[in-house]
């Protein structure tokens, strides 16, 4: 605060400069330099003062009383301006100044003609004092906003620190998950050492009490061995005794029912507890790829955006300006470029006047930074005298709509259906489509529950593909049977048009061009089935004009055709609309013209439109 009173100070001094500056025998740097520094509205009074005095003491009595008329207008028209508008544009201020110096010139001459100045140079000297009003209060406002080189701000917690801690924590989950991965062996059938003690411990069940033991397991010419190993063998491979062994192991020992029965209980347990062990094994790789998903994340936290406000310097300097002329003083301006390479600008503004709306800084933004920004969708409408925190992004190349159009299956009260329109800070629009087995509530909540751990997962900062395998992991963690729901997943990049596709046993999704219509196929298994999740990506590119059109199977299934993928091209191609809810109603309007009216299963239609801005 001490540094920019002085400044303050050394503002208003140089107008005493000003009051001894003479052009073709005229005072223009007066009122020119009045008007720039009246307009920086920082120490008013003390430049109005020391200008007053200053022309008291070095002008001629009618030079003084012709810019101090000028003077008087001018600050006038700017305070006028600054109640109407809450602010003032400096070409106000520079007009006032030469309009008011001119016509005091010109009419004040007419009543004292022997002193008259002639009207050609008061035209010249009005049109200097406009030219001199904007390149002063460029150099005043320079001159307030500078700070010297050696200013270092302080910083509490050094972003590498952080950086560091980060990816340290990202290589701790990596390891968990390496260690996990590493313990997970599938065991899918028996090995040697498990049939020796399968053996172990139906002889020592059986065996350890009978009394001809010895004569059955100590002579080498028994053949029990044979006879048990056979036993055990048939029961691993077809899960029941070998009919002609077991015949054998009876005739030749009084307890072989017994054996054969103790045997196969001993390989159900067997069996139940390598189905516990396998579980346990998917269990730990869910482990595994939440605790990669957890490193992915903590890596990407650990991508700080680097702040280029002192490469900027001349743009924030620029910005500033217009804010003032819009009567709005920045108390903070930072521009930081993000690890994708756009930029992000955070902005703390205060009204000097009432409120201001947040479009008057938006408009200050456009003029000021050399690329297309847009404020964040949080940010408040109007800024008022408390400091608020405005962020603005860098402007997407691409706006997109979307639109929806649905139908219940017959009987059904509600559908199994669910769906979701995502847009991100990134410039990502993301269309989540999620199709519950069967119908009805059941199928719903399962879909529902599909749709909000996707979402929730996104919003957390979560990739599209890590997100899936998450939720995906949750519900085979869930473990209900027979509740299955397909995934269909497209994230359209408003930035450079590019669009990913993300499939899990999902329906066909289309791509409606200018000249045609593109089909895109899945084959994959519904999430929920297995802990390895296959992920059938695509990427495509869409232009001006193009529309995607993703629907849920109870579109295709019965339209009662050969190729039904084939006569939905038909259709989109067919319907000429640029309306993506249009487009989405009439397309389910053709499909029951297919089905005769009748919907045997929930239908669900998105449609999304992409347009140059």
């Amino acid at each position: 605060m001490k540094r920019q009173t002085t400044k303050q100070v050394i503002m208003s001094l140089l107008g005493l400069g000003a009051c001894q500056l003479t052009f073709a025998g005229c005072y223009p740097f007066i009122p020119a330099y009045y008007a720039a520094g009246y307009l920086e509205s920082g120490a008013r009074t003390m430049l109005s003062t020391l200008m007053f005095a200053g022309m008291a003491v070095l002008l001629p009595i009618t030079e003084m009383v012709k810019y101090l008329m000028a003077m008087f207008v001018t600050m006038a028209v700017i305070r006028f301006a600054e109640w109407a508008n809450k602010g003032c544009f400096v070409w106000i201020g520079a007009l006032a100044a030469a309009v008011s110096t001119t016509l005091v010139s010109v009419f004040g001459g007419l009543m004292n003609l022997r002193t008259r100045t002639p009207t050609a140079i008061s035209l010249m000297e009005g049109i200097f004092i406009f030219g001199a009003t904007l390149v002063i209060s460029r150099g005043l406002h320079m001159f307030l906003e500078w700070r010297p080189i050696w200013r270092k701000e302080e910083k509490t917690s050094p972003p590498a620190s952080r950086e560091e801690r980060l990816l340290t924590y990202a290589q701790s989950f990596q390891g968990l998950s390496a260690v996990f991965n590493k313990m997970n062996v599938d065991h899918s059938d028996f090995g040697s050492e498990e049939m020796g003690r399968i053996q172990n411990e139906i002889t020592g069940k059986l065996c350890a009490s009978c009394d001809s033991c010895a004569v059955c397991w100590d002579s080498p010419a028994s053949p029990m061995y044979d006879y048990l190993s056979g036993l055990i063998e048939s029961i691993r491979q077809v899960g029941k005794a070998d009919q002609e062994m077991q015949t054998r192991l009876q005739e030749y020992c009084p307890y072989g029912r017994d054996m054969v029965e103790e045997a196969v209980a001993v390989f159900e347990r067997a069996r139940l507890n390598m189905a516990w062990y396998n579980r346990l094994l998917e269990n730990r790789e869910v482990i595994a790829e939440q605790l990669d998903a957890m490193a992915y994340i903590m890596e990407d936290c650990a991508k700080e955006s680097r702040d280029i406000s002192h490469e900027k310097k001349r743009n924030l300097m620029e910005l500033t300006y217009r804010a003032r002329e819009r009567g709005l003083r920045l108390n903070e301006a930072k521009l930081y470029e993000k690890a994708d390479g756009r930029l992000q600008l955070q902005i703390r503004a205060v009204a000097r006047n009432g409120c201001v709306p947040v479009r008057e800084m938006t408009k200050a933004v456009e003029h000021s930074i050399d690329r297309p920004m847009m404020p964040h969708r949080d940010v408040k409408a109007i800024i008022g005298r408390e400091e608020a925190l405005l962020i603005y992004e860098e402007d997407t190349i691409y706006k997109s709509i979307q639109g929806v159009a649905r139908l219940i299956k017959d009987g059904a009260a509600i559908s199994g259906d669910n769906f979701s329109f995502l847009e991100r800070e990134n410039g990502q629009v993301i269309m989540s489509l999620s199709d519950g087995m069967g119908s009805g509530s059941r199928a719903c909540k399962e879909s529902e529950m599909v749709i909000e751990l996707v979402e929730k997962f996104l919003e957390a900062g979560f990739g599209v593909e890590t997100a899936i395998r998450m939720m995906n992991s949750a519900m085979v963690m869930k473990g209900e049977d027979d509740l299955f729901s397909t995934v269909d997943i497209s994230v359209i990049d408003l930035y450079s048009g590019n669009c990913e596709i993300f499939k899990i046993g999902a329906s066909a999704t289309f791509i409606r061009h200018k000249n045609e219509v593109e089909c895109l196929l899945s084959t994959s298994l519904p999430v929920g089935v297995y802990h390895k999740l296959e992920i059938e990506q695509m990427t495509k590119r869409l232009r001006d004009g193009d529309f995607l059109v993703m629907v849920t199977d109870g579109v295709l299934e019965y339209l009662h055709v050969l190729q039904p993928e084939e006569t939905l091209q038909e259709i989109i191609e067919s319907i000429d609309t640029n309306n993506p809810g249009t487009m989405a109603k009439k397309i389910l309007e053709r499909v029951l013209l297919f089905t005769g009216g009748k919907v045997a299963d929930d239908m669900t239609v998105l449609v999304s439109g992409i347009w140059e801005k």
